[in-house]
């Protein structure tokens, strides 16, 4: 494996978020605050505690979620289809390196760039309500291996994509909607028996109540089904990324 190729893809998308602070990092951080004040000023008054704990400290965890799938998916989506877009993948194509390298260089920026920010939210939360985090390995562990299988999901969109419409489509309608859905903002145990059911099927529901979970100690449900969700998510990302390629895909516009 080249690995100075790889660096030189990682420098350069890491480069890019440099160059556009604004859009990248501070745009998600301030949508993610405001989240905190409408819904904390809100519900918050209306729904003191959820399960022991404080609904601004409950939201934390879900907030962070919803920040990280989304910008994933649209950090990797946008990193590889644009090259594609300006026609500057040519560059990429005529040196001496290989899809694999390729995927690793712009997922592992894309990835890193989310966990940044998932950082950045997670202090930034702490400015507005206290919260404890029970089990700190456990919750950067889902931190990484959900912006990693999400930033796989993100580089099949933007190599799938032939137009910035289609790169909002997943984001928009699926990615959103499921996230919402997914106990973000309340524990589906407040659901009734019927809708608990549905809601179980929604796969970000594990990832949710898994990444709450590292927090507080709750979830809605087990830990373990939870990472194996995560893990499944990352099996299937890496298999259709690789079946891609080996269906003798191309990365040309």
């Amino acid at each position: 494996m080249n690995l100075e190729s790889v660096k030189t893809l990682y420098v350069a998308e890491m480069s890019r978020s440099l160059r556009t602070v604004l859009q990248s990092i501070v745009s998600p951080v301030i949508s993610t605050s405001l989240y905190f004040v409408v819904f904390g000023a809100a519900i918050g008054t209306r729904i003191s505690e959820v399960e022991g704990v404080s609904y601004g400290a409950f939201i934390v965890p879900g907030l962070i979620m919803l920040m990280l799938l989304t910008q994933s998916v649209s950090n990797a989506s946008f990193g590889i289809f644009f090259p594609r877009f300006s026609g500057s993948i040519y560059e990429i194509l005529s040196a001496p390196v290989s899809y694999f390298e390729v995927v690793l260089g712009f997922v592992g920026a894309a990835a890193t760039k989310s966990v940044i920010l998932g950082l950045i939210v997670l202090g930034t939360a702490s400015l507005f309500v206290p919260f404890t985090i029970a089990h700190p390995l456990v919750m950067l562990l889902f931190l990484v291996l959900t912006a990693l299988t999400f930033s796989l999901l993100g580089f099949i969109i933007g190599i799938w994509a032939d137009g910035f419409e289609k790169l909002q489509l997943v984001p928009l309608l699926v990615i959103t909607p499921l996230t919402f859905l997914g106990g973000t903002f309340y524990s589906i145990d407040m659901l009734p028996p019927l809708w608990q059911a549905v809601t179980l099927a929604n796969p970000v529901v594990y990832l949710v109540s898994g990444f709450r979970w590292s927090f507080y100690g709750l979830g809605d449900v087990s830990i373990w089904a939870s990472l194996a969700v995560i893990g499944l998510f990352l099996a299937v990302a890496l298999a259709v990324v690789s079946w891609i390629f080996r269906s003798g895909y191309r990365l040309k516009p």
